[in-house]
């Protein structure tokens, strides 16, 4: 393998590939990253044996080849080279690949990985693939990831994403839970809808968490394969693949239906103002008390937090509220995190009863919905968590 490349127009692409790589654990060949030099173009490719990346850049390519090399160290030693050309060379011999840079006094040589421990990549499937956007893509999994659950062992660990209301509704919902915190973003894209397999497919949080990363603002293509999620940039330079689960999704309309009941009580706050609020009485939480109480009155809400170290914080909001629940109590550090991804100026909170699921929406986030269990009040010091 012989080629001369630009530092800057694969830079990128290495560090996204570097990322997928394990540091230090896992066999050679995951830890290496895969140089592929044919047809004018430089392939680089990286695994951990599940997450698959390839990129394809511009190169000018004397000899064609492949080479795998240790990653990390790798991209290191090329994001510190000054920009402009660099030649990469493989001395068949050694073997060792050669790298050079234009204008630079270095000279840098890497051992090169047996080519059998090379693995083919799953091809991006053409038929079918979908156009979408990038960023819509990035704000879905940040609205829902921080519910999904992170044993890794059940569905509680995926984002869930499926068609509802017949073939051609185009209506998609996408949703996570962890038995606490539940979260839905639902979106239309025909296209998609129809891309999508009827039981819908299920994609583990520590995967999504690497595709967030990978993802730009640009759109992008999507296409479900044998069991895998396919991702790639709308110029086809680089893709992203990543396996999908075969768990079983709870049924989340069995507590949905709740939310809708006739015994609901009815809580409507300002966004900003009650964060505020809670970010000052989360002083006052500790490991053995980590929630904020709310009593509820038809105009008013008292938030308060008891620290047996601390003391206690008592705050009064103005709210509108109908319903039976004279109190209630919620995680402080969820409710944050929560009230973080709406960007509603108001909150409804809907409760289905001092230990019942409690629905919150925003009038300018109507796709979103969200779900916290409430904490079960056992004193004014302690409490224990329920179960959705």
């Amino acid at each position: 393998m012989y080629l001369t490349v630009f530092k800057e127009e694969i830079i990128e692409g290495l560090q996204k590939a570097a990322n997928i790589i394990p540091q230090r654990t896992g066999a050679a060949y995951l830890r290496s990253i895969w140089l592929k030099a044919e047809k004018g173009r430089l392939e680089i490719l990286s695994t951990d044996s599940n997450i698959e990346f390839r990129g394809s850049y511009t190169a000018d390519v004397t000899q064609e080849g492949l080479a795998g090399v240790q990653g990390r160290s790798f991209v290191e030693l090329l994001r510190r080279l000054p920009s402009g050309k660099i030649t990469l060379k493989v001395d068949a011999e050694a073997p060792v690949l050669h790298i050079n840079s234009e204008g630079g006094r270095g000279k840098y040589k890497f051992p090169v990985n047996d080519a059998t421990w090379f693995q083919s990549f799953a091809d991006f499937p053409e038929q079918g693939a979908v156009t979408w956007s990038g960023d819509f893509l990035q704000e879905l999994i940040d609205r829902i990831s921080y519910c999904i659950g992170d044993d890794g062992s059940d569905a509680l660990s995926c984002l869930f994403m499926k068609g509802v209301g017949g073939e051609s509704s185009g209506s998609i919902e996408a949703a996570g839970m962890n038995g606490h915190q539940f979260a839905m973003c639902s979106f239309s894209n025909d296209d998609l809808h129809a891309l999508l397999p009827p039981e819908g497919i299920l994609v583990q949080k520590k995967y999504l968490n690497e595709l967030k990363k990978w993802l730009g603002n640009d759109e992008i293509q999507v296409n479900i394969g044998d069991r895998r999620l396919f991702v790639r940039t709308e110029n086809k330079a680089e893709s992203f693949s990543l396996p999908l689960s075969s768990y079983q999704y709870p049924d989340y309309g069995i507590f949905l239906s709740r939310l809708s009941g006739d015994a609901v009580s009815s809580l409507v706050l300002n966004r900003e103002e009650t964060q505020s609020a809670l970010m000052r009485i989360a002083i006052f939480n500790s490991d053995s008390n980590r929630c904020t109480y709310f009593d509820l009155s038809e105009k008013e809400a008292v938030l308060s937090a008891t620290g047996q170290e601390v003391g206690s914080a008592s705050e009064s909001l103005d709210v509108e509220y109908s319903g039976d629940i004279e109190k209630i109590a919620f995680p402080t550090s969820n409710l944050l995190t929560i009230m973080d991804h709406y960007a509603s100026g108001s909150l409804s909170f809907t409760l289905t009863g001092a230990e019942g699921p409690c629905g919150i929406r925003g009038a300018d986030d109507p796709e979103y919905l969200v779900i916290i269990m409430p904490m079960k009040i056992l004193d004014d010091v302690n409490f224990s968590e329920e179960q959705v």
